[in-house]
């Protein structure tokens, strides 16, 4: 891994009310301004959600894109919810919203649908991959720390449960202070899932009891 991120610069800065978020503030809309770049090393259209007032320690999330639980609501992942979680808690700390085109752990939308078909077999999201001939989790977070490079941030909070990211980001020369814990946003539908991350890739989460063992079977 690099000893830091490359020279990308930021291109343009616009305003967009986002209306999911804003809890904290009591409005429900949640003021950002998202930011682009260019130079970043994998060419991907990656943006920044400037949310609040950032400090010199900003709270900052890197939130990989997931169509299905993003837009659509899907129940199949804890995305949305934390999507959601990511802008109200940022817009009250003040910090980034970093959002990286990396559907399905990075191997792309077709791809992670036909995980899902193979898990509706009995495979869990991280065999599924590799029965597919991919990676587990394909994810490379080099465009994240350029782009929070870019905007001038050296230091941060990290809102994840992810150790992998504050690893990787401490690679590129960014320095984690803490990283702050997401919600557990388990039901029924995603517990076998979240329960895969804990197992591969030792994300930080307790699952409720009642669900701990739900949809395990196979």
């Amino acid at each position: 891994m690099s000893t830091g991120p490359a020279a990308a610069q930021v291109r343009t800065r616009v305003r967009i009310p986002l209306r999911f978020g804003g809890e904290a503030a009591g409005t429900g809309v949640a003021q950002a301004e998202a930011v682009t770049f260019t130079g970043l090393s994998d060419g991907l259209e990656h943006l920044v959600f400037v949310l609040g007032d950032p400090g010199p320690v900003p709270l900052v999330r890197l939130h990989s894109e997931c169509l299905t639980g993003d837009v659509f609501g899907s129940a199949r992942c804890d995305c949305g919810p934390q999507l959601r979680e990511a802008v109200d808690r940022i817009s009250a700390a003040g910090g980034y919203l970093v959002y990286l085109r990396q559907e399905g752990r990075g191997i792309g939308l077709y791809n992670k649908l036909d995980a899902y078909a193979l898990q509706d077999g009995g495979l869990d999201t991280y065999a599924a991959n590799q029965a597919l001939g991919l990676p587990e989790d394909a994810r490379d977070y080099t465009a994240a720390a350029e782009m929070l490079t870019a905007l001038g941030v050296r230091r941060l909070d990290l809102l994840s449960n992810n150790p992998d990211k504050a690893a990787q980001l401490t690679g590129h020369g960014l320095e984690v202070r803490e990283r702050v814990p997401t919600g557990v946003f388990a039901t029924e539908t995603n517990v076998r899932y979240l329960r895969a991350k804990v197992e591969h890739t030792g994300h930080n989460l307790t699952l409720p009891g009642d669900l701990g063992t739900a949809g395990l079977a196979g």
